[in-house]
């Protein structure tokens, strides 16, 4: 029997760590909406940052320069990719791989060549955990409003308006003087530390940082992406501020992992998700399009 309470239940555990997951889609939503490039460093990114954020914590640093200390390596990792891409004229994607690739044994060196550290709240000062969810909510969503907040601001500014045109139009970009490989390497550096930042949150939240721990973030993220924009053109058929846009990002994250918590109360086997996960994205991107049709 499924039980209505049970899902209740385990719902506000769901805004919590979609909030989180929402922050990491901020960052993909740099490159993959703002650049209009792929980049799959985030799967090692993520897992960089909560490396970062745990190793610090655990010895004695605090939380906050834990997080800070996770976004600018982050921010480093990104420069990584961005000059690969740019100097060495190889493709975003296969860039990001190569850096996830490497990023692998990295983290294991960070995490003193064991594959997971414990973070225990107990032990340790932390900003969010999975003991106190209403606090953790509170807390991811103070984040996400500050990072909407500096991101709408950021992108108002000479560069931030530099880096959207490099997106949208890059040889246009390139005839009006912008240095664009310079934009694509801060694109990539601000993706990425906003992908270690969320990482930093989740190893806290979780408490413990994994190597894996970032497997199938690029596709958590689009798909966060994607379920927002969606949620957006129905509520603003007509458009709306890059804002909103951004908020409906974050909602695009709980929204996922809400659908993740229905599939497993189902007792749907919990090796499906990733279908399910593939599912959900297809269907989301494919609405749109079903839409313009039907019309």
């Amino acid at each position: 029997m499924l039980s209505i309470s049970n899902l209740l239940g385990r719902i506000p555990g769901g805004v919590a760590q979609g909030i989180i997951w929402g922050i990491m889609a901020l960052g993909i939503y740099i490159t993959f909406r703002v650049l209009q490039e792929s980049d799959l460093t985030v799967d090692g990114s993520f897992a960089t940052g909560g490396a970062v954020a745990v190793i610090l914590i655990t010895s004695g640093t605090d939380p906050w320069i834990a997080l800070l200390s996770a976004f600018v390596v982050g921010t480093i990792v990104g420069i990584c990719t961005g000059l690969i891409h740019t100097v060495l004229k190889i493709p975003a994607i296969l860039s990001g791989i190569l850096v996830q690739f490497g990023l692998y044994s990295i983290n294991l060196h960070i995490m003193g060549m064991v594959a997971n550290v414990s973070c225990s709240p107990v032990k340790n000062h932390v900003l969010i955990t999975m003991r106190n969810i209403p606090m953790a909510i509170l807390i991811g969503a103070v984040f996400a409003i500050v990072l909407i907040a500096i991101m709408y601001w950021y992108f108002g500014t000479e560069q931030g308006c530099a880096i959207r045109a490099t997106g949208n139009n890059y040889h246009m970009a390139l005839a009006q003087g912008i240095n664009v490989n310079h934009m694509k390497v801060i694109g990539f550096a601000l993706g990425n530390g906003l992908v270690a930042l969320s990482g930093g949150l989740m190893a806290q939240y979780q408490g413990f940082a994994d190597v894996s721990m970032g497997r199938g973030a690029i596709v958590i993220g689009l798909a966060a992406i994607i379920i927002g924009e969606v949620l957006s053109e129905l509520i603003f058929p007509k458009g709306c501020q890059f804002y909103t846009r951004l908020l409906f990002v974050i909602i695009g994250g709980i929204v996922y992992y809400l659908i993740m918590i229905l599939v497993l109360w189902m007792h749907i086997d919990s090796n499906d998700l990733k279908l399910a996960t593939a599912i959900i994205v297809m269907l989301a991107m494919a609405i749109p399009n079903l839409r313009k049709r039907s019309q």
